[in-house]
């Protein structure tokens, strides 16, 4: 009728059935219904039913029709989160956390064309970042729940589609973080717990941190982009998805970072820097939402933490140096423990050469607060790394030093730093970026230090030793002919020889050069002392004793003899008689 409010006219009959059939298809799925459809929409092989539920959703306008169908289709968005995912130990061997190849007929990923492909992994690999995407859901799962959130959209039923969304995914972070034993551990928690507990739990997390950040997260923000992209700007289904378990994640380095430090645990804390710093970048990535950005924060406020706690260690390292006083001397003046633990952790310490270097930003003071210790002064050559280093190696030089004056012998104190500067020596030059950092002025200073300490040695056991072979005292009324000989005095000295070769034989034999080059370089120039000098005064003095009674009670060894003899020396175990010659050394 002409003036009339079109608005109020009957819709054509093929828009009111269609309206009518849209609302009995909703009502029949109604589940307050007495006899309602029985099941889910998007179950099974068959589509048409789903496809015309939705298609009817967009049709309904009764508001009550409308709240209806969207208690269904958020029941139906849920029942696909559920069912439908590839349980993540399936996709991502957890236990391993390696990543199986996939095999003929398996789900493989969908590749957009701004990824691409690594085909040994089956997993979508963004193009200069170490991120791997998989694929959560089956593709037509992925259909099925963008339709579904479509529709919510559309209807104004966002947040209810976004909380359905995280409720669900959420969930399947958890059990992922439980899969990948990354515990809900408080600040006391950690700090109760044992190194070698925690040492585990830093290895385990280490390799766990890798799978969530570079695969478990990325592959949640695709799939929510998947899902969301172009139906609502909203990043909150991603945030609420991860936010928990990123948080849970970082709690416990966080914790470990702020844990009172120790020596031991420098490298755990290298461990756990590298790792962290490594995926700074990842974090970057994945979460780029303000939301987030509390996490990226984290991150980088822990670095900082544990690359503090790094530099703290390693002056408690040189102060535990410097504190360690034994108080028993290692028996046979053999390497000792101090010496071995610290030229280990040096070496280690040269294995994290690449962030130490960027750590290590100052060089040592050249005083100590603590003890009175004449460092040398650092070269300009040398970055502050390096210095620690060699200061390290002063500190324990100056240790063993101290530690050695607890010998009585002389001579087996000598012996002992000869030892332990050799092995000091051996130990940089074994690894070639510690000899590198330390440089060769100042192995070249520690290898004539035990080289001296070698001679001193010799000249503490050996000088008294070759006294009793001398031509002065021999002789009597001042002639230096053979006839003038003292025979009793000859026989004195032959048998203070024997005597006082019998006891350094007996007690050096149980002394210990542990390593076999230095032991026979010790034992060679020991003969060049010693034996050429008793062949001489054997040639110019036997036919005095041999020419008397009981000879042999004063000539008891060959020059062969003695040689024999000295390679029982610094063998570390009781010798046998010098009579014998079979060693029961092991």
């Amino acid at each position: 009728m002409e003036g009339s409010d079109c608005t109020d006219a009957p819709p054509p009959p093929s828009a009111a059935e269609e309206l009518d059939a849209a609302e009995k298809l909703i009502l029949r799925w109604d589940p307050e219904r007495s006899q309602p459809a029985k099941g889910m929409l998007f179950d099974g092989p068959g589509r048409a039913e789903a496809v015309l539920y939705l298609r009817a959703v967009g049709v309904i306008r009764r508001p009550g029709t409308i709240q209806i169908a969207m208690v269904r289709l958020e029941d139906e968005f849920r029942h696909i989160l559920v069912s439908r995912a590839n349980p993540m130990d399936t996709i991502v061997d957890l236990n391993s956390l390696s990543l199986p190849r996939y095999r003929s007929g398996e789900l493989k990923p969908h590749l957009p064309e701004s990824v691409g492909e690594d085909d040994s992994l089956g997993l979508l690999t963004s193009e200069g970042s170490n991120i791997r995407e998989i694929d959560i859901f089956p593709t037509d799962a992925i259909q099925d729940l963008r339709s579904i959130a479509d529709r919510m959209i559309s209807a104004g039923y966002t947040g209810e589609c976004f909380h359905v969304f995280s409720t669900v995914r959420k969930s399947a972070m958890e059990l992922c973080l439980l899969n990948l034993n990354i515990e809900r551990l408080s600040i006391g928690d950690v700090q109760r717990l044992d190194w070698q507990a925690l040492e585990s739990k830093i290895r385990r997390w280490i390799r766990a941190a890798r799978v969530c950040v570079r695969i478990i997260f990325p592959s949640e923000r695709r799939l929510c982009d998947l899902i969301f992209d172009t139906l609502a700007r909203d990043d909150s289904p991603f945030v609420e998805t991860v936010k928990t378990a990123a948080v849970q994640l970082l709690s416990f380095v966080d914790a470990i970072s702020i844990i009172r430090r120790s020596p031991e645990k420098l490298f755990k804390f290298l461990d756990l820097h590298d790792a962290l710093a490594e995926l700074l970048p990842d974090f970057a990535i994945i979460f780029q939402s303000s939301a987030l950005e509390s996490i990226n924060t984290q991150v980088s406020d822990i670095i900082a933490r544990l690359a503090e706690a790094v530099r703290g260690i390693l002056l408690q390292f040189e102060n535990a140096i410097l504190r360690d006083r034994s108080k028993i001397p290692v028996p046979g003046g053999a390497i000792h423990p101090l010496t071995r633990y610290v030229m280990n952790y040096t070496n280690l310490i040269s294995d994290y050469r690449k962030t130490l270097l960027q750590l290590i930003l100052s060089n040592p003071p050249a005083t100590h607060p603590l003890f009175e210790v004449d460092f040398p002064e650092p070269s300009k050559q040398y970055s502050p790394l390096p210095s620690h280093l060699i200061r390290i190696l002063f500190l324990l030089q100056f240790s063993i030093e101290n530690t050695a004056q607890l010998y009585k012998d002389p001579a087996l104190s000598h012996l002992f730093l000869m030892n332990n500067l050799h092995f000091i020596v051996q130990k940089v030059k074994a690894s070639p970026v510690l000899q590198e950092m330390i440089g060769d002025d100042y192995l070249k200073k520690l290898t004539a230090k035990y080289r001296q300490l070698a001679t001193s040695y010799e000249r503490s056991t050996w000088m008294k030793i070759l006294n009793f072979l001398r031509d002065e005292g021999l002789h009597v009324g001042g002639s230096f002919s053979t006839s003038s000989v003292s025979k009793s005095t000859l026989r004195d000295r032959f048998k203070s020889f024997n005597g006082g070769f019998e006891e350094v034989h007996r007690a050096q034999a149980t002394w210990l050069v542990p390593d076999p080059r230095l032991r026979e370089e010790l034992r060679i120039s020991i003969s060049a002392i010693l034996l050429p000098a008793y062949r001489s005064f054997l040639g110019r003095f036997r036919q005095h004793i041999e020419s008397g009674r009981h000879s042999e009670m004063y000539i008891k060894y060959s020059v062969e003899d003695l040689e024999m003899a000295l390679s029982d020396f610094f063998e570390g175990c009781s010798p046998p008689s010098l009579g014998s010659r079979k060693s029961h050394c092991s």
